[in-house]
């Protein structure tokens, strides 16, 4: 019930102050209709009785309003479910807030309707990846097991502590990219060259991942990755070899990919997408 609740106080939300406005048009013979200032005016006395208590619903769940935090909401009723386990409980809001803002800014680049979605926070033994049909809502596959890089300094746990930029660092950068064009992978372990589907991938989130597609950071299978274990890349979210070769064509040319960690506390507060202001 709390989260039909959720989702219907999100929806009204969406309605704004003009919906509350146009409901009762008598009120406004002696008040312009367009804010001339740049200063957000306070709520008027008659605002709408529907939408201040849609607003108080969401103020008080501590979420988002307005149109792109309906869509975060609605994303996170129906999707939530499948995330069998999440770092942190705004591992997976802050994903669907990225999604959601940067497609809302950039449509003509967002061609596809998945997101690619790790969660760092959890242990290279834990299953952290998962791919969501944004537009249908519906899990595509996960969860299955990701690569962080070596770079990364896992604690005891096996979970990535540093996260960089740099190049030559080896390690992963956090948040958003955009998946774009596929190419022959070819990668060495144990000695032994392996080959795999890469995907390319370009970062949206400033500094924190800018150099990605310069440093070679990109989607592919990999033969450290199995079911049971996830090996360490050179800051690459590698997946299962099998699983690649399935995933990859339909995410390249469009999708977003978005790596999470709850221990990176700049990034998490900065993050030009994902931070608790970008809805």
């Amino acid at each position: 019930m709390r989260r039909d609740l959720l989702i219907l106080a999100a929806a009204a939300a969406t309605a704004g102050a003009g919906g509350a406005l146009m409901s009762e048009p008598s009120r406004q013979t002696a008040q312009p209709l367009v804010q001339t200032t740049p200063v957000m005016a306070p709520a008027p006395a008659y605002a709408h009785p529907v939408l201040t208590a849609a607003r108080g619903v969401l103020a008080t769940a501590g979420i988002e309003s307005g149109a792109q935090g309906a869509q975060v909401q609605r994303a996170l009723a129906v999707l939530g479910g499948g995330v069998k386990k999440q770092s942190d409980p705004d591992a997976l809001r802050s994903a669907f807030r990225a999604y959601f803002k940067y497609q809302a800014a950039n449509p003509a680049k967002v061609r596809k309707p998945y997101l690619y979605f790790v969660d760092y926070g959890l242990d290279s033994r834990t299953p952290r990846g998962y791919v969501f049909d944004m537009k249908a809502l519906k899990l595509v596959d996960g969860p299955f097991m990701v690569a962080h890089g070596r770079g990364s300094a896992a604690n005891g746990q096996g979970v990535p502590t540093r996260f960089g930029n740099g190049q030559g660092s080896n390690a992963t950068s956090l948040g958003l990219f955009l998946a774009q064009e596929t190419y022959p992978f070819v990668g060495k372990t144990g000695g032994k060259v392996y080959r795999s589907v890469g995907l390319r991938l370009t970062g949206l989130s400033g500094k924190f991942n800018s150099a990605a597609r310069a440093r070679g950071v990109v989607v592919h299978g990999a033969p450290y990755v199995s079911p049971g274990r996830a090996g360490r890349s050179e800051g690459c979210p590698a997946m299962e070899p099998a699983r690649a070769r399935t995933l990859i064509p339909k995410i390249a040319s469009g999708s977003l990919v978005f790596l999470y960690s709850p221990l990176d506390r700049n990034w998490k507060n900065n993050d030009p997408w994902a931070s608790d202001d970008a809805a």
